[in-house]
């Protein structure tokens, strides 16, 4: 019973965190729209939201400080590749490529966390789980509505593929359950290093970062800029990444992943409501396709395992007698882990 609330409990949080990515998109089209660069956007949303994460943070390392020194390594490449790295492939596909194909490249990061589960691990899918994964995919290309007019670019597809690669890491890593690191110290830590990473590829020129203080209009209202500052930091980073990552180490990573796919229905339903950008027909079929694709992986999951087991099946044990925390996510030899 406690086994299955736990499971339910990360069902919800999963979903949870999808809302609250899924608003950054309204909050950040009211910064660009001001003047603000995409870099900048995400960059201020990542670095107020370590600023705000630094005491509570804190107060949960107190006597754990040799374990975050000891998980630096994994943390250092979570907050590179798996947060600022993401990003700033996603914004650089975004320059070159439609939104709609550079977010379907994104969203391919599910599928290679599957792969890796299978190549690295010996997890192969599923019938269930590859027919999950096909439905999700056909939803998310409805949704984002793929096949009207837009452009291919060579380079964008690479750029839109590093961001795939950033998002499989982010599910991967959050799964880590074996790491001594508390969801909110590693949300923490790696946003820290990811808000860095960005400032330093904008100091280099490899990402224009320009902000405005100008007023920005948002649910057609002239408002402070800080209102959306805000909101993509503590609603969209502080709370979406808490929470997916305590998702993902209770769900594992590859449910976790396919959940996350809802984010894009969330971001649909915000831009409407926010925004005034109704969805068509289209994407609302697109919706029942992703749905029901997630419900047929969570469906494989649940039927393959047995009474009161952890539906973590992505996640091995740590070996007997070794001590929590001492395996790194990125390096571990087992598979327990934005």
């Amino acid at each position: 019973m406690h086994l299955a609330h736990r499971q339910r409990a990360g069902l919800g949080l999963a979903l949870l965190s999808s809302a609250a990515f899924g608003t950054s998109g309204a909050f950040a089209t009211a910064l660009i729209d001001s003047g603000w660069s995409p870099a900048a956007a995400v960059t201020a949303r990542l670095l107020v939201a370590a600023v705000v994460l630094t005491i509570p943070a804190l107060i949960v390392l107190r006597g754990q400080f040799g374990a975050l020194a000891r998980e630096g390594r994994s943390i250092a490449g979570y907050g590179v590749i798996a947060i600022g790295g993401a990003q700033l492939c996603y914004f650089n596909a975004v320059a070159r490529l439609s939104v709609g194909v550079a977010l379907l490249l994104e969203y391919l990061g599910i599928l290679l966390v599957v792969g890796w589960l299978w190549l690295r691990h010996g997890r192969r899918p599923r019938p269930l789980t590859v027919a999950g994964g096909a439905a999700a995919l056909v939803g998310l290309a409805l949704v984002l509505n793929v096949t009207g007019s837009h452009r291919l670019d060579p380079i964008g597809v690479l750029w839109g593929l590093g961001a795939a690669v950033g998002l499989a890491v982010y599910f991967v890593v959050s799964a880590q359950a074996d790491t001594a690191l508390r969801p909110i110290v590693m949300a923490w830590v790696g946003m820290a290093v990811g808000s860095l990473c960005l400032l330093a590829v904008g100091i280099l020129g490899v990402a224009p970062i320009h902000a405005s203080t100008k007023d920005v209009v948002f649910l057609d209202h002239r408002t402070s800029w800080l209102v959306p500052v805000l909101g993509i930091s503590l609603v969209a980073a502080v709370f979406a990444y808490v929470a997916g990552i305590t998702a993902a180490r209770t769900l594992g990573a590859k449910l976790a992943s396919f959940l996350g796919l809802s984010e894009v229905l969330f971001a649909v339903l915000f831009a409407w409501l926010l925004l005034g950008q109704l969805p068509g027909l289209p994407q609302l079929i697109g919706g029942v396709f992703i749905i029901g694709g997630v419900a047929l992986v969570q469906w494989d999951e649940l039927r393959t395992a047995e009474p009161g087991t952890d539906l973590r099946t992505d996640v091995a044990p740590p070996p007997a007698g070794s001590e929590a925390g001492l395996s790194s996510p990125l390096v571990a030899a087992e598979p327990d882990g934005r």
